[in-house]
């Protein structure tokens, strides 16, 4: 019986719920904490990110349309068939960041959890961020959270899984699209989540994710006018900085990097980041002190 030739992935990139390479035709080699090659992953162009945007766009009235409810049931979803690949992420991600197989093992049940988490604060973030306001006269005034809409993630450098998904995830928890650059250095498990989502009842377009040279791909996108806010945790300083500038064009909303330990239980701060809050006035009724009603 003859060897079987091994079957090599090709990874993609995913844009608008498909697999597309990079328009360029370019990639780059991926190696491992020792410098053996992974794979040959897709080295994005500015093209690629602005069809990124069209495709995040396009998916941003239904995502946001949806319930909150139901983008819980879809967030767990996530998380379930993470678990059912675990495997598959515990080996990506040892070889990503050099870790053994038990560390690798504690960072993908982290993620795991985290996309629960975020399921579960879905239908909640609401009642924390909005309300009933009190107001002097005969009204009554209701704030509620509204998503900001596209938003474009720098993915940490480092963490190539958990930080990964500790950003994504609140983004899209709150209704919001995103378009991800995955780590520079380490973007095979971000490409394999790509295929997870996509299985998942996450809706084309909803997420999409890039892999290249962050600044090259960061650059577009933040000075890009249907960009509506930027997630700068995969850019040191002086590259968040160029960034901000750019940001501030059209006004974006931009989360500056900061250290963060992501297997800490998070705050409500990233969903906070990009939620817009809505106030809505209305009369009660009686509108004078005489008692006079409609």
């Amino acid at each position: 019986m003859s060897d079987r030739l091994n079957v090599f992935k090709t990874y993609k990139l995913y844009v608008g719920g498909k697999f597309p390479r990079s328009e360029s035709g370019r990639v780059y080699e991926v190696t491992d904490s020792k410098g053996k090659w992974l794979a040959n992953a897709p080295l994005s162009s500015r093209k690629d990110a602005r069809d990124a945007v069209v495709a995040a766009r396009k998916a941003f009235g239904g995502w946001s349309g949806a319930t909150a409810y139901n983008r819980g049931q879809v967030l767990y979803r996530v998380a379930e068939m993470l678990e059912g690949r675990r495997e598959q992420f515990v080996r990506e991600v040892a070889d990503a960041e050099g870790l053994s197989k038990a560390k690798a093992a504690a960072i993908v049940d982290a993620a795991i959890d985290r996309w629960v988490w975020y399921a579960g604060w879905t239908d909640k973030i609401a009642q924390v961020t909005g309300g009933a306001n009190p107001v002097a006269g005969p009204f009554f005034n209701l704030s509620s959270p509204e998503p900001t809409g596209v938003v474009a993630v720098l993915a940490p450098q480092e963490s190539s899984f958990l930080g990964l998904v500790s950003v994504v995830a609140p983004v899209i928890a709150t209704g919001n699209t995103a378009v991800v650059i995955a780590s520079e250095k380490a973007p095979l498990p971000a490409l394999s989540l790509a295929e997870v989502l996509a299985t998942s009842d996450v809706p084309g377009g909803v997420v999409n994710v890039l892999s290249g040279r962050t600044a090259e791909i960061a650059a577009p996108l933040a000075a890009h006018q249907d960009v509506n806010a930027i997630d700068l945790a995969g850019a040191d300083e002086a590259l968040a900085k160029e960034l901000e500038i750019a940001a501030a064009d059209n006004l974006k909303r931009a989360l500056r990097p900061q250290a963060v330990d992501y297997f800490e239980t998070p705050g409500i701060d990233r969903m906070t980041a990009f939620l817009e809050t809505k106030t809505v006035w209305h009369p009660t009724g009686s509108l004078g002190a005489s008692g006079s009603s409609y």
